[in-house]
């Protein structure tokens, strides 16, 4: 069983290269209408990212700003700080100067009292000296008894005879 086909007649061939155009010149627009609608989706995509991106780096710059303002103050508290403890240091360090000189030093009523001392020891140094008071005194003996030296020529005093001269040097 063999079956002819009948050639298609022109008209039905005319018919159908008119849909096929028609179908091309539809597809031909729905394509440029698909490759416009493109184009503005990413026209729109591009403009919401840029946006987007705008809006973080706000953000960034807004967080970065208060961070800096904040080590700014922490900068400012800690100076202040160091100056404090720096000058707590140094008022540490002058009292007890200060301290130490009023109980190392002596007063000027002390001093003047102290003069006075030296002034009646100055006197009493002398008037032995003018009294024969410059004498050449040692320990002598085992025990470091005190001796001094004595004039073995000179006269001899006393009820026994047991005093003797001084020998000034």
């Amino acid at each position: 069983m063999s079956e002819t086909r009948a050639a298609p007649e022109p008209l039905e061939v005319g018919l159908l290269l008119e849909t096929v155009q028609s179908q091309q010149r539809l597809a031909g627009e729905t394509l440029a209408q698909l490759g416009e609608q493109l184009q503005s989706l990413e026209r729109g995509v591009r403009a919401d990212v840029a946006q987007a991106a705008r809006e973080a780096f706000l953000e960034l710059s807004a967080e970065a700003d208060a961070v800096s303002t904040q080590l700014l103050g922490l900068r400012r508290a800690i100076g202040m700080r160091a100056a404090l403890w720096s000058a707590a240091a140094a008022l540490a360090s002058a009292a007890v100067t200060v301290l130490a000189v009023r109980l190392l030093v002596p007063s000027a009523a002390q001093i003047d009292a102290l003069r006075v001392r030296r002034a009646l020891f100055a006197a009493d140094i002398r008037r032995l000296r003018e009294y024969g008071g410059s004498v050449e005194l040692r320990r002598c003996g085992a025990h470091g008894r005190l001796c001094v030296r004595v004039q073995r020529t000179g006269p001899v005093f006393g009820a026994h005879g047991d005093f003797l001269l001084v020998k000034a040097p």
